[in-house]
């Protein structure tokens, strides 16, 4: 009997460090991802590896310069939780009734959506709206929402432009990366029937499928029993699963259409995820998918085949 006991007290000793050793797990990739704060641990990432030629044009090209010379107005906006959210509004140059609102990437800012907006403003003739998401930028936040709380704030956005712009007023959702999840995550939404259409590039299907696959990817460890702590630390911590924030059961519930856009050399955010999106959408949609293209690259690579898709997939749904 002694030994029994012996042997039950080791194997709850096991489990009890086992567990321990779970939370602090979770806490760690809460903090390393998810929490507010420098994230180091991308530097260097080959995953987001992009062409030299991408890279001018990220960091130095044409289009900053042009975001730094519009007069964008300050829209400030309370969160349902109560955050201070700040988004960017620049008027078309000649009255319309048109407006693309963006949604940026992880660690990104409204002001990069600038590398679309001029296209959208100068030669489409949009008025543009680009929101700092929460944890992001100057809009408040101690936590990344990676586009389930986001989505909300964008249903709130899209009625502030609503309400400002007037009734007739016809939009268009553009976004990539976390940014393109989040616009997705809002189609499932019950949104105005002024919102016409929705660009997603490079999007992932859930916040659970991304973490899994860069679990493996980055860490060479297992989904489990890691992001099951990591999301029970979040929904403390941030108010959210990582299991529930899902851009795949979002656009099941679709009713805009939806023109899907992704590289085929993403190693970052695989490309099966958009194709898994595309193929479960409940709307009208397209997907379009590029050669030699990495994470968020196919603007620049293929301008003018993006162009023409974007070009084409509007004038069905905003003619």
């Amino acid at each position: 009997m002694k030994w029994k006991k012996h042997w039950k007290k080791i194997v709850t000793g096991i489990i009890v460090i086992l567990l321990i050793i779970d939370a602090l797990a979770g806490l760690f990739f809460y903090n390393l991802v998810i929490e507010r704060n420098v994230k180091d641990f991308l530097n260097g990432n080959a995953d987001l590896e992009v062409s030299a030629d991408t890279m001018d044009v990220l960091l130095a090209g044409n289009w900053r310069d042009w975001s730094r010379e519009q007069d964008f107005e300050i829209w400030e906006m309370e969160s349902h939780d109560d955050l201070s959210l700040k988004g960017y509004y620049l008027e078309a140059k000649k009255p319309t009734n048109k407006t693309v609102v963006f949604a940026h990437g992880y660690l990104g800012l409204a002001t990069d959506m600038s590398l679309f907006g001029e296209y959208y403003y100068e030669e489409l003739g949009y008025n543009m709206f680009t929101p700092d998401l929460r944890g992001h930028g100057e809009s408040e936040g101690d936590y990344i929402g990676f586009g389930w709380h986001d989505r909300m704030d964008l249903v709130d956005w899209i009625d502030r432009i609503i309400a400002e712009l007037g009734t007739d007023t016809e939009i268009v959702l553009h976004g990539i990366s976390m940014g393109a999840a989040a616009v997705l995550m809002a189609s499932g939404e019950e949104l105005p029937s002024n919102v016409k259409a929705i660009v997603a590039d490079s999007p992932y299907t859930s916040v659970n499928d991304l973490f899994a696959y860069q679990l493996d990817r980055m860490f060479h460890l297992p989904a489990f029993p890691i992001l099951p702590a990591t999301s029970l630390v979040t929904n403390i911590r941030a108010g959210y699963t990582l299991k529930e924030a899902s851009a795949l059961e979002q656009v099941q519930k679709a009713e805009i259409p939806i023109l899907y856009i992704h590289g085929k050399s993403d190693t970052f955010v695989p490309t099966r995820m958009t194709k898994d999106l595309y193929e479960n959408t409940n709307s009208d949609a397209e997907i379009h998918l590029y050669d030699d293209a990495n994470h968020g690259e196919s603007f620049v690579k293929h301008r003018d085949s993006y162009i023409a898709v974007l070009n084409s997939f509007l004038d069905q749904y905003i003619p």
